[in-house]
């Protein structure tokens, strides 16, 4: 009865799915190469759900194919045991019949023996001799009462002969119907795992497809992000960030979102070296922190080709050369840092351009895309760091790792995956780079490796007026919320909720506050009107992410960390955004 109701409730939600999807495969399962930001976070959310819904209703059937299993294998304990049995009577009724027809053979000859002795002389003169007549008596008597022995052995083995018959009889008759049942059984589990077979292949293609949607919002994310002209290393020049706590907006209350850290923090955080060299860690310890690697190859060589593009095996050649001396040319580090730090710099560079040229088969850029590299040696500390590590790369797995390396991490490592996407590359780790545990935002601030970065903790992005800072009005956080508030009733509205200081990409209007807080109205949800205070909820302080937001206003509402920051970076005015997942939020 159980497996009927599972195969119903599974029906149903199979149903589902073959009547939900039609809207995502015209919608949702198409390419996103031109889709908008907010199709594709719609699309993304969309196709999660699906997945989910699917995921829940495989999960019964899953569980019930592992019980038809366990039923299986119990009634083929239960066969393979009346089989055993079934061979053992068999063997039980051959023996019987065998001892049944030794005694039939006795029985025989017993009697054939009393009538030779009776016909051995005259009966009547054994009759007439009072010796003969006791002794005919006794042995008539002794006769009789093994006759009636033999024939009650014979009779009882003969029962058992019958009795053990009949078992076997019922044992075949169990046995066929344990097979039967069985048979059933695994018909049914077949017709299970067909139908799971069927909904991992359709969770495999939303998966891929979410995968697609993902990566073309982080490249859209990214085209954004890349307005703020946020160095990716400390080769790209002096690295500047803000601090908007020292500038007066002009307005009260104000409020900034504060980033620890900026992009795109997978592999070496430099500053974060520099702090760790600072306490007397050497290059080992440094990299170890920052890479999962097996060993240290060392005496490597190359020829490393340099271009003149933004990439790899693109322009024109401008530079050819050992690998050491490419190593002595790069510009990633100040040359007066501590000597680990600088070390530690040459041991990543050397492997990332190895790794990422195919040991020098393919050219390499000589800006911070790639790796900061001019014509003429660096010198100095530099230099020495170079020479002091010479040939030496990081391996993992036998090979050498593309050590990507960045300024600022603000605290937390990533792997590649949780940045990038893709597949994730074992080198890459997920860590917390603090001297110590860290429980609060001062924790982090002070415990922090990269402290001594100005990108540690800054508010990403400024507009023209209100001192050139990135502070927001309470009712530009009001309007945030409600955006979101909007957009949570009513996936639809999303192509109106776009900056309203920049042209709609999706060729419609763009709704102002106003507008957004009446079509709340319409659909009978409160608005903020107002907001009074803006705390962070919740932090994952393990992984360095942020994870809820509550905003306090006329009315209050909780959000998901990640919806907030995805929500805040499409809202918020000019480019001011939050650049990563760990963030807070200072009020003026």
């Amino acid at each position: 009865m159980k497996w009927r109701i599972v195969l119903l409730l599974f029906l149903l939600v199979f149903g589902f799915w073959r009547v939900k999807p039609v809207l995502a495969e015209e919608d949702c399962l198409s390419n996103p190469k031109d889709w908008p930001p907010l199709k594709l976070e719609t699309c993304l959310t969309e196709l999660a759900h699906l997945k989910a819904l699917s995921e829940a209703a495989t999960a019964p059937l899953e569980s019930e194919i592992k019980n038809l299993g366990n039923r299986i294998n119990a009634l083929q304990a239960g066969i393979n045991a009346a089989v055993a049995k079934q061979k053992k009577l068999e063997m039980e009724v051959a023996d019987r019949e065998e001892k049944v027809a030794e005694h039939y053979v006795l029985f025989g000859k017993k009697i054939r023996e009393l009538y030779k002795s009776m016909r051995g002389s005259s009966l009547l003169v054994q009759l007439l001799s009072r010796v003969g007549a006791g002794r005919i008596n006794r042995e008539i008597e002794y006769q009789g009462t093994a006759s009636d022995v033999d024939k009650q052995l014979i009779v009882g083995l003969s029962g058992e002969i019958l009795s053990l018959e009949t078992t076997k009889k019922n044992l075949e008759a169990q046995k066929i119907k344990l097979a039967s049942l069985q048979e059933t059984l695994n018909k049914q589990a077949e017709f299970y795992k067909g139908e799971v077979a069927k909904a991992k292949s359709y969770q495999q293609v939303l998966s891929s497809k979410i995968a697609q949607i993902s990566a073309k919002q982080r490249e859209i994310l990214g085209q954004k992000l890349a307005g703020l002209n946020l160095p990716t290393s400390l080769g790209a020049g002096p690295l500047y960030c803000t601090d908007d706590r020292k500038l007066d907006p002009g307005f009260s209350p104000a409020y900034a979102f504060f980033t620890f850290g900026i992009p795109h923090r997978v592999g070496l955080d430099q500053y974060g070296a520099y702090g760790r060299a600072k306490v007397g860690q050497n290059y080992d310890q440094i990299l170890r922190a920052y890479f999962n690697f097996d060993e240290f190859r060392d005496g490597v060589n190359a020829t490393i080709k340099v271009n003149n593009s933004n990439g790899f095996d693109q322009g024109n050649i401008i530079w050819t050369g050992g690998l050491e001396d490419y190593v002595k040319r790069i510009y990633e580090m100040p040359g007066d840092w501590p000597s680990s730090a600088l070390e530690a710099q040459a041991i990543a560079v050397r492997s990332y351009v190895l790794a990422a040229t195919d040991n020098g088969n393919k050219s390499i850029c000589a800006n911070q895309y790639c790796q900061v590299f001019k014509t003429d040696p660096k010198g100095g500390a530099w230099e020495q760091a170079a020479t002091s590590t010479a040939g030496k790369v990081m391996v993992s797995g036998g090979q050498i790792i593309t050590a990507w390396y960045a300024s600022t991490f603000g605290g937390y490592t990533f792997t590649n995956t949780d940045v990038w996407g893709g597949s994730q590359r074992s080198w890459t780790k997920r860590a917390r780079d603090t001297d110590g545990e860290v429980t609060s935002f001062s924790d982090l601030m002070s415990k922090a490796y990269d402290k001594d970065s100005p990108c540690a903790y800054a508010a990403q992005g400024w507009r023209n007026q209100y001192g050139k800072s990135a502070w927001l009005r309470s009712e530009e956080v009001a309007d945030i919320a409600n955006v979101i508030l909007l957009v949570r009733k009513d996936s639809s509205t999303r192509s109106h909720i776009y900056q309203p200081d920049k042209n709609n990409p999706e060729g419609t209007d763009t709704w102002d506050a106003g507008r957004v807080k009446q079509e709340l109205k319409n659909r009978g949800i409160a608005a903020f009107e107002s907001v009074s205070n803006v705390l962070i909820s919740g932090v994952d302080w393990g992984t360095g992410l942020t994870t809820g937001i509550n905003i306090i206003g006329n009315i209050s509402e909780n959000f998901d960390g990640r919806e907030f920051k995805d929500f805040f970076n499409l809202r918020a005015p000019a480019n001011i955004q939050i650049v990563g997942g760990l963030f807070n939020i200072e009020k003026k």
